[in-house]
């Protein structure tokens, strides 16, 4: 009878391991296929019968496969035992122990599939331990090992190949991930439900102002909802959205946010992805300046240094003394995931004090210009 407290293999686990059974029988077809060319080779070249020879090459070449891709698996296995997940199964042991997966792989495969062979053809032929000499052993080991390395180099670039894809695979879920957190982030309901107050307001205080702010709660939620479909944007269209949000805060904090935006002409349609100063302009509005008492400035700016873009958020707010630390963290790690993804090493972002007696907190993001 079966334990009830006995846990279920996961759907995932299964496909998982059914994956790696279909993988490790396609490579013992491949490797079938290296021992038909080899048996062809030794038939055309040393007029060998070819009927034994297609017989030995075949059995031997599988019993080196078997005993090689095995033993590279629960070695692999055993190194990784510690890595999260199933990937240590799609991992290699390391060049060391891979090499004497090898050697041994092959000597035992050569002499179980050397057996096979005399036991199919009725033959009797030596195999590395029964030859005359030991230069002829070596000879024999040496032609064993001459495919057995190609097709471990094969299989294993292939792998690389494989790992590399899902590497890339992931690093694209990651972005689309990252997407749908920023749309969340952005459709906040706190912000939303005082900027349609601060609206109801001003629907009978001004109506003309109302409708331009109307406008620009439509052009942001519009744009924010773009974002979570569309990998870039012109850096002129970037501004719009951040004008839009920004017009929008000003409902709340009237003339204590003093704003500016600096986009030179000739970086207009330089690419960029959407919304990513959003997340900056945020936190130096919710951390520096409105909780001064005098409000402050903030100036968004844009400029080229070298080959490189430079985005700029800078505040004179309260500063970054005055901020706990978590309090930043999800929106610079946000942007930092966004600009890794897309760029690599070659992307940075940096949020330091600002280098002037102003005050406030200056944030720079650099990558890399396109066109």
């Amino acid at each position: 009878m079966l334990s009830q407290n006995r846990p279920m293999p996961s759907l995932n686990t299964l496909l998982h391991s059914d994956h790696q059974a279909l993988r490790f029988l396609a490579r013992g077809l491949r490797v079938m296929g290296v021992g038909v060319v080899v048996a062809l080779v030794l038939t055309l070249v040393y007029q060998h019968t070819f009927w034994p020879t297609l017989i030995y090459s075949v059995c031997i070449a599988l019993g080196c496969w078997f005993f090689i891709d095995a033993s590279r698996m629960l070695t692999a296995r055993w190194v990784h035992r510690n890595d999260p997940g199933d990937a240590r199964f799609g991992q290699w042991p390391g060049l060391p122990l891979m090499t004497v997966i090898v050697l041994g792989g092959t000597v035992l495969g050569y002499t179980v599939g050397n057996a096979l062979g005399n036991w199919i053809t009725g033959f009797d032929n030596p195999g590395l331990i029964g030859v005359s000499s030991v230069q002829q052993a070596l000879a024999l080991l040496v032609i064993s090992l001459i495919p057995s390395i190609g097709a471990t180099y094969f299989f294993y670039s292939r792998g690389r190949l494989a790992t590399s894809e899902a590497a890339a695979q992931t690093a694209r879920r990651q972005a689309a991930e990252n997407q749908l957190k920023l749309l969340e982030s952005q459709l906040e309901p706190h912000m939303l439900f005082n900027t349609l107050a601060n609206l109801r307001v001003l629907i009978g205080l001004d109506p003309p102002r109302a409708q331009a702010m109307l406008d620009h709660l439509i052009a942001f939620l519009r744009a924010t909802l773009e974002a979570s479909r569309c990998g870039s944007h012109s850096l002129a269209s970037e501004f719009a959205r951040i004008d839009d949000y920004l017009q929008l805060m000003k409902i709340r904090m009237g003339e204590r946010l003093q704003v500016q935006l600096k986009l030179p002409a000739e970086l207009a349609d330089q690419p960029v992805p959407p919304l990513l100063l959003q997340p900056l302009v945020e936190n130096a509005i919710k951390h520096g300046l409105e909780p001064h008492v005098s409000g402050g400035h903030l100036v968004v700016s844009a400029e080229r240094d070298g080959e490189a873009l430079v985005l700029r958020v800078r505040d004179t707010g309260a500063g970054l003394s005055t901020i706990p630390a978590a309090s930043t963290r999800f929106g610079l790690k946000q942007v930092r995931e966004r600009l890794a993804t897309l760029h690599g090493a070659a992307a940075t972002l940096e949020l330091a004090p600002a280098p002037d007696p102003r005050g406030g907190s200056l944030a720079t993001i650099r990558l890399p210009l396109r066109g």
